[in-house]
């Protein structure tokens, strides 16, 4: 079997952005059981509800849905386990420095498969006041009429 090449994404976190303020983002690695890996590689998952948690040392996703493989038999894994993230020991105690300090959160961003290897992309955010979101939301209309406005007068539109 010939070996994987490049990024394939799995899953995605679309909500995160718009309900969290992303600080910093991190790759990780994650174990996973066999049945989960085949799971994935057909696509399926959700970090919607998804959030990591740092307990003794060690990160945990928590939350995040991965569905039973269909072919899978009794060794078929739970579909809302706590999985271990994988990331250096430097990087543990920063990241538990800036959560217990600013009570900041973990929050998944994407999963996706890098050379065959399973990966989650890990933000560092705060969470986002309901003002914050409607600002953003008024940027983005202001920058969108603005990009509108510039192509119908390049087009001569006006």
């Amino acid at each position: 079997m010939a070996k994987e090449q490049g990024r394939k994404l799995i899953a995605q976190n679309r909500r995160a952005r718009h309900d969290w303020s992303v600080l910093d983002t991190y790759e990780t690695g994650i174990v996973l059981t066999g049945t989960e890996v085949k799971s994935l590689r057909q696509g399926k998952a959700s970090l919607v509800d998804g959030f990591a948690t740092v307990d003794r040392g060690e990160v945990w996703l928590r939350n995040v849905h991965i569905p039973e493989y269909t072919e899978g038999t009794w060794t078929n894994h739970e579909p809302r386990r706590s999985r271990k993230l994988l990331l250096h020991k430097g990087e543990i105690i920063r990241l538990i420095g800036k959560i217990q300090e600013s009570g900041l959160s973990l929050i998944p961003l994407s999963l996706y498969f890098s050379d065959g290897k399973a990966k989650v992309e890990l933000a560092l955010a705060k969470g986002k006041k309901a003002h914050d979101k409607r600002q953003d939301l008024a940027k983005k209309d202001a920058q969108r009429e603005i990009e509108r406005a510039m192509g119908r007068a390049r087009k001569g539109k006006w």
